[in-house]
């Protein structure tokens, strides 16, 4: 089911007086919640699964902290997930993740510990997953191109290398 934040901007009567009580202001609050989908993504191709393509940019890479932007997450990862798992995350807390590489299709690696995991940026307008024991064993560089899924099976992320860019591109 998809994500998507519920705004609460009109208060109800009994919020009205409590705020009159007590001489402040009501306070609009927002709430995560699950909708139904009326026009759910495709299915995914079993060819392609790479809904999220990017070319980390260098300070992606030296962080260990890849940027997803606000749309990605919830179209490509929060739409997987549990309302709760989802919430864990937006309240601020950093969410340990298995990332699976399947660069070489033949010998897929795992990677799971401190250093692997899915948190809310700066920002809500972006969230982060640390990547960094990957970005070392792949020697990951900025500009390369990379393509991410969640995938509901293994309950974790999948990542390949598709192109190399090169060591002196800067982002």
């Amino acid at each position: 089911m998809k994500k998507t934040f519920f705004f609460n901007i009109i208060p109800t009567k009994a919020e009205e007086d409590a705020a009159k009580a007590t001489n402040t202001q009501f306070q609009a609050t927002r709430v995560l919640v699950e909708i139904r989908d009326l026009y759910p993504p495709p299915p995914p191709d079993p060819t392609n699964p790479w809904v999220i393509r990017k070319r980390p940019t260098t300070s992606d890479v030296v962080t260990g902290r890849l940027m997803l932007s606000y749309t990605e997450t919830f179209e490509h990862i929060f739409r997987h997930w549990t309302l709760e798992m989802a919430n864990y995350v937006l309240v601020g807390n950093k969410a340990p993740v298995f990332v699976w590489d399947l660069t070489e299709e033949n010998k897929p690696l795992s990677y799971r510990n401190e250093s692997v995991y899915f948190e809310r940026g700066a920002s809500e307008e972006f969230y982060v997953l640390g990547w960094m024991d990957l970005v070392r064993k792949r020697a990951v560089n900025g500009g390369d191109e990379i393509g991410l899924c969640w995938d509901k099976g293994s309950a974790g992320f999948h990542f390949k290398l598709f192109h190399r860019q090169g060591p002196n591109v800067s982002g």
